[in-house]
């Protein structure tokens, strides 16, 4: 036996759990006279299953659990059905040969030896050390926490490590201690329930009527996983299930079973229950404690701060500049307007040309209808989030909500683009189904050459984060008979709707743009900096729970701080939008949507920043180019929206700006 000194550094490291091994049971509530009956009666039924093992440097390549040497449920390995979201997340849940009886606590529980180790085997095993691969333990949906003590602080985890490697020698986890927290049914004469993760179904009592014997709910999980070394002699006789003819000392701190070669393993467990004064609502609250706080608060003033300022600058342009001229305009006479026509200046010289048609329209309508897609689908996801109504309990409920709300928001997305493209070419609502029809296609179609290719690189791995060809199938459809209709209904109501007329002629002759000092697009892309401020410190509590494996449950601060995000968008894009117009540059329409549309720009370079400090043991260069694809991914799709809103709020006030005065 090795004393483990190496541990505290490696927890130190192991931030996530990387993978499921879900134990459901479904006699969460039974009284003690019933438990041998109820258990036999749901036997192969309230067994473990698990989703697959997830590496901290390679987490984006997960695999499934049974491709490493563990032992198998007698019934063989069964799937289990999974909903959209989480097909989508990688989840593949298979059965385990974890068993608990309610409230009946066993230990020396010997579960299987092995087959002597392969060469393939023992090689795959350390790979899978080497990298961090962790097994996550969920028991009646609720993930198992692994406690730690690091300089005083109890640090909480979720899963356990799969081995440790010490002094040069690979030790495997084959031991694990569970803790089951259970609460006392406050209502006598209940039999059991069967648990779903997010309620429970009533079941009508057997045996005793009237039995004063309450019943418990599983109100937490824990678990510990330890090396020992079992004795090779009594475990050949020993059969699934058994006892072990010794006491199982589990000490997380001490290595005793190395790897080797031609040399099988032997797999053991405990279980303890311990009452808990937990309600079955606050079983969650383990995991979803919004642990710093105050960073959210400090990345909410934070953005106000930067609001503040660019709200200041607004109102003085609107108040100070824009009404003084205005005003000093109308007090004016027929004559002295004629002269002061000859002297204008600045914004008033682009009044003919301001509202002529931009370079690639086309393009420009699809951006803008895309963008009020994306935008539309993360407000009401996170708000629906921050309600309640996609809790973690209910895997896969987020990335299907997602799904769903971008679908329906395409009647959204068709209109506005239409509408757009209508008031771009004075009300010719000629063209409205192909623009209806690139709007559908647009942002899907360039995710789905993203996503394909890096499904492609899942494949040759193995990784059960692949997409089966057959939700290849069910998305497509979903593609192309709700959201491609649903769009082109958005378009058709756009081309039925009035156009938005303009305050003033365009010439035929376009102004000559007066050469600038500075490039303006140096201008614009620098004014993403402003937005991302205002997001960049919740930004690292995302790339966390994306990369990281922690449970992200704060959509209450998310939906604050994108409520923010659209303000400072609005904000950067109109002062930048006045500053263009008063050097005469009429060319507003690209730059205001790149105006808040960079910061998809620092995001992405964050996400590098991120990759090389943060996931620096990111190994392997498939698990690099994930992590890019999924990157720029999120980073598009950020672009579009951010630069939705700049645009949008840049024609507004370019609109108001010259409606208020008339200028032949």
């Amino acid at each position: 036996m090795k004393l483990l000194f190496s541990i505290p550094i490696l927890l130190q490291d192991l931030e996530i759990y990387c993978g499921f091994l879900e134990i459901i049971v479904d006699f969460l509530i039974c009284d003690s006279d019933g438990k041998d009956e109820i258990f036999s009666q749901f036997e192969g039924v309230g067994l473990a299953y698990c989703v697959g093992v997830f590496s901290i440097e390679r987490r984006v390549l997960s695999t499934r659990y049974y491709s490493l040497p563990f032992c198998q449920p007698k019934e063989g390995i069964k799937d289990s059905a999974e909903n959209l979201g989480e097909l989508l997340m990688g989840d593949r849940i298979e059965n385990s040969p974890y068993r608990f009886k309610m409230y009946t606590n066993e230990t020396e529980i010997f579960l299987c030896q092995t087959k002597p180790l392969s060469g393939q085997e023992f090689k795959l095993l350390k790979k899978r050390i080497d990298e961090m691969y962790q097994v996550n333990v969920i028991l009646d949906n609720l993930p198992a926490i692994r406690y730690t003590n690091k300089d005083g602080y109890i640090l909480k985890w979720t899963g356990y490590p799969v081995g440790a490697k010490v002094d040069g020698e690979y030790y495997i986890f084959n031991h694990l201690k569970f803790t089951v927290l259970v609460h006392k049914f406050e209502e006598n004469n209940i039999a059991r329930v069967m648990g779903t993760g997010d309620a429970a179904e009533m079941i009508p009592p057997q045996g005793k009527q009237g039995s004063a014997i309450p019943g418990y709910m599983v109100v937490g999980f824990e678990v510990v996983a330890c090396s020992f070394q079992h004795k090779g002699d009594p475990v050949k006789n020993l059969k699934m299930y058994n006892k072990y003819p010794a006491s199982i000392s589990c000490d997380p701190n001490t290595v005793a079973m190395p790897i080797k070669e031609n040399e099988p393993l032997a797999f053991s467990y405990e279980v303890s229950f311990v009452e808990k004064d937990i309600k079955w609502p606050s079983r969650w609250d383990a995991y979803l404690k919004m642990e710093g706080a105050k960073v959210h608060w400090f990345s909410i003033l934070n953005s106000l701060m930067v609001i503040t300022f660019l709200a200041s600058i607004v109102l003085v342009i609107f108040l100070r500049t824009v009404r003084r001229d205005l005003t000093q305009y109308e007090e004016l006479d027929k004559e002295a307007q004629a002269q002061m026509n000859e002297e204008l200046s600045g914004w008033k010289l682009v009044v003919a040309d301001v509202f002529r048609a931009p370079s690639n329209p086309l393009l420009l309508c699809v951006m803008v209808g895309n963008g009020v897609q994306i935008l539309g689908m993360a407000a009401v996801t996170i708000l629906f989030a921050a309600l309640g109504f996609m809790s973690p309990a209910s895997r896969g409920t987020l990335i299907t909500g997602m799904l769903f709300f971008y679908m329906v928001l395409g009647i959204v997305a068709g209109y506005v683009a239409v509408r757009l493209w209508r008031t771009i070419f004075c009300g010719d609502n000629k063209g409205w189904i192909g623009v209806s029809w690139k709007v559908s296609c647009f942002f899907p179609g360039i995710s789905f050459l993203i996503f394909t290719f890096l499904n492609f690189l899942l494949w040759g791995s193995h990784s059960t984060g692949a997409i089966p060809f057959s939700l290849f199938v069910i998305l497509i459809l979903l593609w192309f008979c709700i959201s491609v209709p649903l769009t082109l209904v958005g378009g058709y109501f756009g081309a039925k709707a009035p156009h938005i007329e303009y305050p003033v002629r365009t010439n035929q002759i376009p102004r000559e743009i007066p050469s600038q000092k500075y490039p303006s697009w140096l201008l614009v892309l620098g004014a993403g900096t402003l937005p991302f401020g205002t997001l960049f410190i919740e930004l690292f509590f995302i790339m966390s729970s994306l990369w990281m494996g922690r449970v992200y449950y704060v959509f209450g601060f998310l939906f604050v701080v994108l409520m923010l995000l659209v303000v400072v968008c609005a904000e950067v894009s109109l002062v930048l939008t006045y500053m263009h117009l008063c050097v005469e540059d009429w060319k507003w329409w690209w730059k205001s949507f790149f105006a808040s549309g960079s910061v998809a720009i620092y995001i992405f370079l964050y996400s590098i920043n991120y990759l090389i400090f943060d996931l620096k043991s990111l190994s392997g260069p498939v698990s690099a180019t994930l992590y890019l694809g999924y990157s720029l991914f999120m980073v598009f799709a950020i672009m579009l929206a951010t630069g939705t809103v700049g645009f949008l709020s840049s024609f507004w006030f370019v609109h108001y700006l010259f409606s208020s005065v008339k200028l032949d």
